[in-house]
């Protein structure tokens, strides 16, 4: 594991409560009963814990509400490229170590999986109006990507630009269109495979701009995939997961005791950290 760390951003936690959670279930909280917030604060006032309800996770812990909260992380490669993967996450809180508790032993909070739609840091309030894939876009604007076998004789056909992703150019489509727009945009792709292309060959997806989609958005171009947006009138920031590192180091999830723990520690300048460590992938010899 590497020991230098990279600055991944920083998050506001202005309800005093800090959630790091699985981006993919955040605003399914409500379905099961009482908001995040809530049982986020209960938790948060006994020093932070473990939340889970059905296939919703998160850690909770106090944070300072008043100014802007660092995270960082190193990383190690990924079996499956080799590429710089996250290894240790670490969230200042903006709190002093208390005074008589040991600085050597973390306090284990619990252990979260890596969730493949990817993890969010953030207040525990804001998370409250977070909108997943379903949701609808507070702003009604959507974007359109297409790809595959046809693609080129699409764009020859219906243009757009060239959407880059990850280091590397992505699909053809357009951005920020209106809701409307960006839907007939779709028809149109589609219609054009039917009748060219037999309905095969192209794939056409619309990504309404709901805060899922606008947080993997902003990580397009960092290379630990960290993206910060807003969300509930605080900072957020979330994580995306590369497909085939997750599967081969993280598939499963919890069903197959892919858990990590969560740690407050004191850093060495006596402030409390949350770590979630990641150990280095271990091939399975069997």
């Amino acid at each position: 594991m590497s020991e230098n760390f990279v600055d991944l951003g920083k998050v506001t936690a202005p309800s005093g409560v800090l959630v790091l959670g699985m981006a993919g279930w955040i605003d399914q909280w409500p379905e099961l009963g009482r908001p995040l917030s809530v049982r986020a604060e209960e938790a948060a006032a006994s020093g932070g814990g473990h939340l889970r309800d059905g296939w919703c996770e998160a850690v909770v812990v106090p944070a300072a509400a008043d100014r802007p909260l660092p995270v960082r992380a190193t990383t190690s490669p990924s079996p499956f490229d080799e590429e710089p993967t996250i290894a240790t996450l670490e969230m200042g809180l903006g709190l002093p170590w208390p005074g008589n508790a040991n600085r050597t032993a973390p306090v284990r909070l619990g252990d979260l999986p890596v969730d493949r739609c990817g993890m969010v840091i953030g207040d525990a309030v804001g998370l409250d109006t977070w909108t997943g894939d379903e949701g609808e876009p507070a702003d009604g604007l959507a974007d359109v990507s297409y790809w595959g076998l046809h693609e080129d004789a699409a764009y020859a056909r219906f243009g757009g630009e060239r959407i880059a992703q990850y280091g590397v150019e992505g699909p053809h489509g357009w951005l920020d269109l209106p809701l409307a727009e960006a839907t007939a945009h779709a028809a149109e792709l589609t219609a054009w495979c039917d009748r060219h292309c037999h309905g095969r060959g192209l794939v056409v997806a619309v990504d309404k701009h709901t805060d899922h989609h606008r947080s993997r958005r902003a990580g397009r171009h960092h290379p630990l995939r960290a993206g910060a947006i807003e969300v509930g009138g605080s900072q957020v920031l979330a994580i995306e997961w590369d497909p085939g590192d997750h599967s081969i180091r993280h598939r499963g999830e919890r069903q197959a005791g892919q858990v990590y723990p969560v740690t407050l520690e004191a850093d060495d300048s006596g402030q409390t950290v949350l770590r979630w460590t990641i150990p280095p992938y271990e091939p399975d010899d069997a």
